[in-house]
């Protein structure tokens, strides 16, 4: 009978859905197919370096998102790479989540760094150690290994540094965090909570606690509403209901789990219809969604919150918490930060080419910078001289036709904003200020250029700290690097509007490919622009779709079938509930 159970279990979506075995057939062999050919061929349009050339030494910090994509995609053997970091592995981070309820193994969702570019034909040096201080005017990083007796420093020159070091947690000085709350951010962590989570049924099922304190150590604690506490939430439910509430029946009833948020809705980042459905569904679940609720103390037994609507103070008692919000920048990247002169800034920040600014030949992606993207506004006079080729002091629509181009790809809140007004050229942008009097026969002066442009900046955003820009970014700066040279020669990028001829490269462009947020259950809500309609898909049959492109971004192909196995694995024998 319970083999029957498993069979309905797998076969209910489905049923719900008859094309979807057709659909997630063609999806998981494309996908799967696509990467699989994408990383055989790699390697295949490899740039030499010129016989005799200075081979230039390329340092990486970090084998995150960033600096793994960055190192997968570089191909110019003219650099020597050095990657610096405490782990000798990259870490999928979105299965994280599934690693604490033991629904995916640690092992099957990290791979060897020297795997990855063992058949790369580049210098490549890897260094177990930890980053200490950046030294940018000598071009010197200091570190520290701990596998070392008395934890020996160590200095590391470089021609181009690429830091990629992820971010730390942000407590926001909330006091209690550090020492009672547990983290997602690492395998450890993750391994961590599966433990901790055991051992609370554990402590729960001995004769001598009474039946509070089973309720207060079986209170599961969720801090941030966004993707990471929502996917643990609903693992974490998962979990309980479907294995350890069958082990431990005698504690099964005083399992709760609370899932607090600052914010008016979990999820925010989402579409509405997403959020409402996520919210109502944990309701559903049991799982106690408490909204506009800021945690503001976090005791060994107990956390305060404070109600943001009414100011209301309550305690709530708890055994295990998770703090899953907010990241903050390491303290040596602090550091670098204040030598030069980024303060008072979250995280680093970039130009529109990942360049740190302040610095000469470093880099920084990922969660630990973020690209400062210039206004039109403050180089509204520049764009305008630049544009006035005949120096009248008026522009042309022709004259502005010819740079639009140029414009857009410099500052990419122009095209959005003419994108998000349906403009289809300049001129409905002049129709905007101008009315009707806007022609392909009307001149502009310096103060229409500016009235014209005065809107565009407010399309410009922040990218989100998520896994897949910092992939895109490490990407797009292998792409620089190994057309270094060439583009140095033969520039591809905008015009230089405060200089003059072209930049070297095309700015980066960030290119949203959507996002899901698993709600247990088997289903997942999923925001894609390649779905049909508006790209909203909430249900099993984007549980389906989760699993096979979750399965197919997998850096190996060891890492796919170890994924693929460990679901399955589940699926049949349910997950492992040992302290391991």
């Amino acid at each position: 009978m319970k083999d029957l159970g498993i069979l309905q279990k797998i076969s209910k979506p489905f049923r719900a859905y008859p094309r979807l075995s057709k659909i997630l057939l063609v999806v998981a062999v494309s996908g799967g197919g696509y990467v699989a050919y994408a990383q055989a061929n790699s390697d295949s349009d490899l740039i030499s370096s010129a016989p005799g050339a200075e081979r230039k030494k390329v340092v990486v910090l970090g084998t995150g998102w960033a600096g793994t994509s960055f190192l997968r995609s570089l191909t110019n053997s003219s650099y020597d790479v050095q990657v610096v970091s405490p782990r000798n592995y990259f870490t999928f981070t979105p299965l994280l989540p599934s690693v604490t309820c033991g629904t995916v193994e640690p092992r099957s969702i990290i791979e060897p760094i020297r795997n990855i570019v063992r058949k790369k034909k580049i210098g490549f040096q890897f260094t177990e150690a930890e980053c200490l201080k950046i030294d940018p005017k000598g071009k010197k990083i200091y570190c520290r290994s701990k596998l070392e007796d008395g934890e020996k420093e160590f200095v590391v020159d470089y021609d181009y540094l690429v830091i990629s070091v992820g971010a730390s947690v942000n407590t926001f000085n909330t006091p209690g965090v550090m020492e009672h709350c547990h983290f997602l951010k690492e395998v450890e962590d993750a391994q961590k909570i599966r433990k901790t989570v055991v051992e609370c049924f554990e402590k729960a099922s001995l004769p001598t606690v009474t039946d509070e304190e089973k309720e207060r150590i079986l209170h599961f604690a969720v801090v941030g509403g966004g993707p990471t506490g929502v996917e643990f939430a609903a693992e974490l439910h998962d979990y309980v209901n479907e294995d350890l509430g069958d082990l431990y029946p005698g504690v099964k009833d005083k399992v709760k789990i609370t899932l607090l948020e600052a914010g008016n809705h979990i999820l925010s980042m989402f579409d509405k219809r997403i959020t409402e459905f996520a919210e109502a569904k944990f309701r559903r679940d049991g799982i106690d969604v408490k909204t506009g609720s800021m945690v503001t103390k976090v005791d060994d037994k107990q956390i305060t919150t404070k109600e943001m609507k009414t100011g209301k103070i309550e305690t709530m008692p708890y055994g295990m918490a998770l703090w899953s919000t907010g990241i903050g920048s390491r303290p040596f990247i602090r550091d670098f930060m204040n030598q030069i002169g980024q303060a008072n800034r979250r995280v680093l920040a970039t130009d529109e080419w990942l360049r740190v600014e302040g610095c000469d030949k470093v880099y920084a992606l990922g969660d630990c910078a973020t690209i400062n993207q210039r206004k039109v506004q403050e180089d509204i006079s520049a764009i305008f001289s630049k544009a006035d080729k005949d120096k009248s002091g008026t522009l042309t629509v022709q004259e502005w036709k010819e740079v639009i181009n140029d414009i857009c790809e410099r500052y990419p809140q122009v095209d959005l904003y003419l994108k998000n007004k349906h403009m289809r050229n300049i001129v409905d942008l002049l129709k905007e200020t101008k009315g009707a009097s806007a022609t392909d026969t009307v001149e502009l002066d310096i103060e229409d250029f500016k009235t014209a442009l005065s809107k565009v900046d407010s399309e410009m955003k922040m990218l989100p700290a998520t896994a897949q820009v910092a992939a895109q970014e490490g990407a797009y700066l292998a792409s620089c690097f190994n057309r270094m040279d060439k583009c140095e020669k033969y520039p591809e990028g905008p015009l230089r509007f405060r200089g003059e001829g072209r930049h070297r490269f095309r700015p980066f462009r960030y290119k949203h490919l959507g996002q899901f947020a698993p709600l247990g259950g088997e289903q997942t809500a999923a925001q894609l622009p390649v779905l049909p309609g508006d790209g909203v898909s909430i249900g099993y049959s984007s549980q389906w779709l989760w699993y096979s492109v979750y399965a197919s971004k997998q850096v190996s192909w060891r890492n796919r079938g170890m994924v693929i196995s460990d679901w399955a694995r589940r699926f049949i024998f349910g997950r492992d509930s040992s302290q391991i």
